[in-house]
């Protein structure tokens, strides 16, 4: 575990404006997202059947919390993401091309450990839209991209329009790189340092091309098998000047076909998996293609109004260390 206040470090803005923030960045991304991508709010799951399939397996070794309904002695699992339950959902709905759902996201990575960037307590926007199969192409993820980028600093703009003393600078040019392209552009470094030193260059960054192995025999990061398209997603980022580290704000991609779905459950050694029905649904071409993905609501709420630890923007548990040096710092944990 590690926790790290820069010296010096107080924030702009006190406890009670903190949380008017929280709210108007939330209302005000929600809107602007929702008319970007034509999404309807839809109700969701906090926890499914835990041999449905649905659940997200993230790097496919995360244990989802679980636990027995004793009503129906059914075996369940607290999502870490809607991944795959909004693809279901999509078709369940009817919903038609060119347009999708988001739902506010609540999820517990009990694994996960906690420092400045990361909580065991997870919220996001998860959102999924339908398209068109001459869809599945990087240019499509890119406009999509620039879309949610736009969102992030018009919300960024109205935030510093009520809070003036937010200074929060985030660059208006979103910068694309490949994993692989960034081996050659900083050979010798780790995936973590590659990412790190682009986006520190460039301010912000979408790197796309998450899951198959490159050239270096790894993958930039674990991605799981059976929703994104390896060749076809990505993670959004942006340079924290305050901690001189990139956030990632979204991870997202084009979900998979049944061949792309064949080829990472085979290469993941999870070919069993095409039993459940959600697997056999786009094998046999009844789901619709989509797009989707998940986006932060604490690191946005962190990076706009920059915030030093994102405990300072959410409520979790933390471990003594993080609040000895928060309290020591005069950083108040929610």
């Amino acid at each position: 575990m590690s926790v790290y206040i820069p010296k010096g470090y107080h924030s702009s803005l006190d406890l009670y404006d903190t949380q008017s923030s929280i709210s108007l960045i939330k209302k005000t991304f929600e809107d602007r997202l929702t008319k970007a991508l034509h999404l309807k709010r839809v109700s969701a799951p906090l926890f499914v059947e835990k041999n449905s399939g649905l659940n997200d397996d993230l790097d496919g070794k995360a244990e989802a919390v679980g636990f027995t309904a004793s009503g129906s002695g059914k075996e369940c699992a607290i999502v870490h993401s809607l991944a795959k339950w909004k693809r279901m959902a999509l078709y369940n709905y009817s919903f038609y091309e060119g347009n999708g759902l988001y739902t506010d996201m609540n999820a517990i990575r009990k694994d996960e450990i906690p420092d400045n960037l990361h909580s065991i307590y997870v919220d996001q926007w998860d959102w999924e839209k339908v398209i068109r199969k001459e869809d599945r192409n990087l240019y499509y993820l890119y406009e999509t991209v620039g879309l949610i980028h736009r969102c992030i600093l018009d919300t960024l703009d109205v935030l510093k329009q009520k809070h003036p003393s937010v200074t929060t600078v985030l660059s208006e040019d979103l910068h694309f790189f490949n994993s692989e392209e960034l081996i050659r552009m900083y050979p010798g470094r780790s995936a973590g340092e590659r990412e790190k030193t682009v986006v520190k260059e460039f301010r912000s960054v979408f790197i796309v091309g998450i899951g198959h192995a490159l050239s270096d025999g790894r993958p930039h990061d674990q991605r799981a098998a059976d929703y994104d398209d390896w060749n076809l997603n990505g993670d959004l980022l942006y340079y924290d000047e305050l901690l001189d580290c990139p956030i990632e704000i979204s991870s997202m991609g084009i979900r998979v076909d049944g061949k792309s779905l064949e080829e990472q459950l085979k290469l993941h050694d999870e070919e069993y998996k095409k039993i459940y029905r959600y697997h056999q649904m786009i094998l046999d071409g009844t789901l619709p293609y989509t797009i989707g993905g998940g986006i932060g609501e604490s690191r946005l709420c962190m990076l706009l109004m920059n915030k030093a630890h994102i405990g300072e923007v959410q409520s979790s548990i933390w471990d003594e260390e993080t609040l000895n040096v928060c309290k020591k710092n005069n950083v108040i944990l929610l």
